[in-house]
């Protein structure tokens, strides 16, 4: 693999992981478009998982200071406000408190149905699912539909500390679907907790903060294996290359969403997953028919 397309293919992952557009959609929709395919699937998602390693970094780095609260709370330590900026050091009630040391134990929670259903569809995800291009189409076009609705009915009351057991689980469940490309792990996430009420912002933030694990442990198993198969001759470099580039567009993909959301909609990503499903679809149309 050149290293151009490992620079462009990380560009793709650091912007698509985080807005909710669809990462895996856009990777396979790229190497189809531009005949990117000297990679086997299987050597494909390696180097996505590489991908999504580099974005894994970027989102510990950005909430490395909230992590620690978290964790220090969870355990009986120091508890502070971390999910509004502009309230940062001010005193909490016991309520208020409270609900911060659950919010740890309430992700761990909500990671559980990703992981269950990793394990069970892992051979579907490498396989079937990514070489159904219409099922890609559909599912970018269903969730932006759902956003659409989340928009409507959502309330847009809850910060992040007020998130409850059940949003947690909703939230978590939806997560799980973001093993079909197009649906979008951050467009999934986000869209359950407009649902759940959350405020816009709360919801990006509950979304990123949730897929540090999964994305870890998606990264350690495909890392333990490739450990014991090698990485592909000549991959050493671009996936170098595309660890750091994914995460530094990463990192600034997430300050800049964290920063839009807090006074705009989702309408924007609505428009673009309608569109880009569309073309997708004629995408799929031509392909079949050469």
């Amino acid at each position: 693999m050149p290293i151009y397309q490992a620079v462009v293919l990380a560009i793709v992952q650091g912007l698509a992981e985080f807005i909710p557009i669809s990462s895996s959609g856009h990777l396979i929709i790229v190497r189809r478009l531009l005949g990117w395919n000297e990679l086997s699937p299987a050597h494909e998602l390696t180097f996505d998982v590489a991908l999504h390693f580099g974005t894994l970094l970027s989102v510990l780095i950005y909430f490395r200071r909230t992590w620690f609260q978290i964790i220090r709370a969870a355990f009986g330590g120091k508890v502070e406000r971390f999910s509004e900026t502009a309230d940062s050091g001010q005193s909490l009630s016991p309520d208020e408190q409270q609900e911060e040391r659950l919010l740890l134990w309430f992700m761990a929670i909500a990671t559980i149905p990703g992981a269950v259903a990793g394990k069970l569809l892992e051979n579907s995800a490498e396989d079937y699912f990514r070489e159904h291009i219409f099922l890609i189409a559909g599912a970018l076009i269903v969730v932006a539909l759902l956003m659409w609705w989340a928009e409507q009915v959502g309330k847009h009351i809850k910060p992040l500390t007020q998130i409850s057991l059940g949003d947690a689980f909703v939230v978590g469940c939806a997560q799980a679907f973001a093993l079909i490309p197009g649906v979008s792990r951050s467009g999934s996430t986000i869209t359950a907790g407009l649902f759940r009420n959350l405020k816009r912002e709360a919801a990006v933030r509950f979304s990123f903060l949730l897929s540090t694990p999964l994305i870890a442990g998606a990264a350690l198993l495909k890392g333990h294996e490739v450990r014991k198969e090698g990485i592909p001759a000549g991959m050493h470099a671009p996936f170098i290359v595309g660890v750091l580039v994914s995460a530094v567009v990463g990192y600034i993909t997430i300050a800049w969403l964290i920063r839009y959301l807090q006074t705009n909609t989702l309408k924007v990503f609505i428009i673009y997953r309608i569109a880009f499903g569309i073309v997708v679809i004629g995408l799929a149309y031509a392909w079949h028919l050469q």
